[in-house]
């Protein structure tokens, strides 16, 4: 099957991951990452699971759970967004649950999530907006061939200020 393999499975939001999501989207340490500006209602969270129906050409985003196979423990979510169809490229993220960091699903996941975007999508290139600070995440995307080709200057507000953004791009 395309989205999965031994360890990882993509899947479709569920009705059931609205509390996950809720819990994760409004975790403010993550809205560095992100463009979170404001906690995410319940209300919203499951208006975006019933519309995750949508293909990626009408809503111009896909998001998936990452599923343990062996446990069926849901431990993050992976995406695609930003989709444009005409120069057919996509940005892409992940955000793993602490807990389960650093045992290889974001590996596992993003390499399914780009062997479905190469070869079932036939997207031509896949890019990511990556704090500078974040050398964890620059060496994932890395790993799995993308090359850094810029720096957006002060691209995102944090905490103290602003950061630069590393892009990476992988073609």
């Amino acid at each position: 099957m395309l989205l999965s393999n031994d360890r990882v499975r993509l899947r479709a939001l569920e009705p059931e991951d609205l509390e996950l999501l809720y819990r994760w989207e409004n975790d403010p340490e993550l809205w560095e990452v992100g463009d979170t500006l404001a906690p995410y209602s319940r209300y919203i969270l499951k208006e975006c699971i019933e519309g995750s129906h949508l293909s990626i050409y009408e809503s111009h985003q896909l998001r998936l759970m990452i599923e343990e196979c062996a446990t069926g423990i849901t431990v993050g979510i992976v995406d695609l967004f930003d989709f444009e169809p005409r120069p057919n490229r996509a940005a892409c993220g992940i955000m793993l649950d602490r807990r389960y960091q650093g045992h290889g699903f974001a590996t596992e996941a993003l390499r399914l999530l780009m062997e479905y975007a190469y070869s079932f999508l036939k997207i031509h290139q896949l890019y990511v907006h990556i704090p500078v600070a974040n050398e964890p995440s620059k060496r994932l995307f890395a790993r799995l061939g993308f090359v850094e080709t810029g720096t957006l200057k002060d691209w995102i507000k944090i905490a103290k200020g602003y950061s630069d953004v590393c892009v990476m791009q992988s073609i």
